[in-house]
This record gives C-alpha cells, sequence and structure tokens, in this order.
C-alpha cells in the first residue's frame, strides 16, 4: 500500500473510532479494518500492559499467546522500548515467540495514552520482508489517530 491508499484507510479508521469511547469496541473494529484492508497478514490485533506483561486483546487471526513478558519477543521488546519495531523475518529475530508459525514477518506498534504506554498493535504476515517503511509511516499514522480518537 503506497501512503494515499494509507491516508484513505486513515480517515475510515477516524470515522469508525468517532463517538466510540469504549476501548475494546474500538479496538476489536480497528484491528478488523486493517486486517481487512491491508493484504498480506495473518494475523492482527492488540496486546495490552497489564503488571508488567503485554495481554492479549482484541484481534482477529488464529489462536494468540495470551501473555507476552515485557521485553520478550518482538512485542515485548517494542513495549519495552516504546518504538515501532519493523522485523523481516521473525525467525531471525532473537527470543522470537512464535504463536503462530506461519508468521514469517511482523510490524509491532506501541499505542499510547498520552505519553502513557497502554499496549501494542501487533501485525503478522506470512509473507517474508512484507513490511516497508511506508507501511511503517502508514500504521504509526493510524496508530495515532487511534489514540486521538480514544485518548484525546
Amino acid at each position: 500500500m503506497d501512503l494515499e491508499c494509507y491516508d484513505s484507510l486513515n480517515r475510515q479508521a477516524q470515522a469508525l473510532l468517532s463517538g466510540e469511547d469504549d476501548l475494546v469496541a474500538a479496538m476489536a473494529n480497528f484491528s478488523a479494518l486493517i486486517n481487512d484492508a491491508v493484504e498480506q497478514l495473518n494475523w492482527v490485533g492488540f496486546y495490552l500492559l497489564k503488571d508488567e506483561q503485554l495481554v492479549l486483546g482484541p484481534f482477529q487471526g488464529k489462536v494468540a499467546c495470551s501473555r507476552i513478558p515485557l521485553g520478550k519477543g518482538v512485542c515485548g521488546t517494542s513495549a519495552a522500548e516504546k518504538k515501532t519495531m519493523r522485523v523481516d523475518d521473525v525467525h531471525q529475530f532473537d527470543g522470537h515467540i512464535a504463536c503462530d508459525s506461519a508468521s514469517n514477518s511482523e510490524i509491532v506498534i506501541p499505542v499510547f495514552d498520552n505519553n502513557r504506554l497502554i499496549g501494542v498493535l501487533d501485525i503478522d504476515s506470512p509473507i517474508l520482508n512484507r513490511f516497508t517503511k511506508t507501511d511503517q509511516i502508514g500504521l504509526e499514522n493510524l496508530v495515532k489517530s487511534f489514540e486521538s480518537a480514544l485518548f484525546g
């Protein structure tokens, strides 16, 4: 997807989230929107920070890991470092947690309520090298819209 497509998706996300104040409902629809609009994905969802670990939240895809320690795997590393992690080949990522053996690449974006980390958006693909810098920018912008809609 190019940035123009992501901008269009972002407008759809803003309309979808407008007036929604329930975090679970917003996360469920947001992950469904991305799963439906972005090609070559096999998992899209949230992990929420609770008691120094990430706990599975709303998602689209196969059964997933329920809990991920901070600093472990791509999701835990993204949360611990509070930065986006874009991994071209998860099998080469030290400490990768294989929830779905079909996943080959991954992008994880931290989600903040103002400056407080509340979790991560995790997106997996069965395709190696699936996520480009353009995807990263587009998805980070989507997460910013999500944060703005839910947390002001």
